[in-house]
């Protein structure tokens, strides 16, 4: 336990430095784009995925276990005031029920939902963004529909970059890929109107990644 605490108290560090370092060092339009190929391990990618998803407005989660998610799960959504969260996905329907949190919705009338929690087939590091398919229990809506959108993912879904992503995708489904496949990095964002960036436009204007170091049960 002290052990696992220490990884994570390692990679929170990390975080906190990439995002202070990003925060100062905002963006020169020169500067190189990074290598198709990274070499690291998942805390390393963990790092570059926290720093890139704050880039485009999305806010990082790490937890340690599923038990700590719905823990920080919670907390959140009593702050935002959230009653119904929208998740269709068996595994984490069956971890809420477990623990009595009465907040989850399982039917599919989304003109109430305060957010959808979905999971993932990849987390993409190098841009901050989520790959979702039409094979996941959250189907095309769930992603969004709500103003919210909670990714639900874990460390060995990270990957340095799109291809890696979607080698990923041609491995899991071969011959039989989903008919929808899309990324998503960040919030949804416009600015059409007098050029002022105005995020939730055509979909979720929040965006919540949570990682979680335990794989997908």
């Amino acid at each position: 336990m002290k052990q696992a605490t220490t990884i994570k108290n390692s990679i929170l560090q990390k975080i906190r430095q990439a995002l202070h370092k990003n925060g100062k060092q905002a963006a020169s339009s020169k500067e190189e784009m990074p290598k198709n190929v990274y070499e690291g391990n998942s805390e390393d990618l963990a790092v570059v995925f926290a720093e890139a998803l704050n880039n485009v407005s999305g806010n990082f989660v790490f937890c340690d276990n599923i038990e700590e998610f719905v823990e920080q799960l919670t907390k959140l959504s009593e702050e935002k005031k959230w009653n119904n969260l929208h998740c269709w996905h068996p595994h984490l329907q069956e971890v809420f029920a477990a623990v009595d949190f009465r907040k989850c919705r399982i039917g599919k009338n989304l003109d109430k939902a305060d957010a959808g929690i979905t999971t993932c087939e990849a987390l993409i590091a190098r841009t901050g963004s989520i790959l979702l398919s039409s094979a996941l229990p959250s189907g095309r809506s769930l992603s969004i529909y709500p103003p919210v959108h909670i990714c639900v993912a874990y460390t060995n879904q990270l990957v340095y970059d799109i291809k890696d992503a979607l080698d990923l995708i041609k491995i899991r489904y071969k011959d039989d890929l989903p008919s929808f496949i899309s990324l998503s990095t960040g919030p949804s964002r416009t600015a059409d109107i007098e050029k002022t960036l105005v995020l939730g436009a055509h979909g979720p204007k929040e965006l919540y990644v949570f990682l979680i170091e335990q794989p997908l049960v």
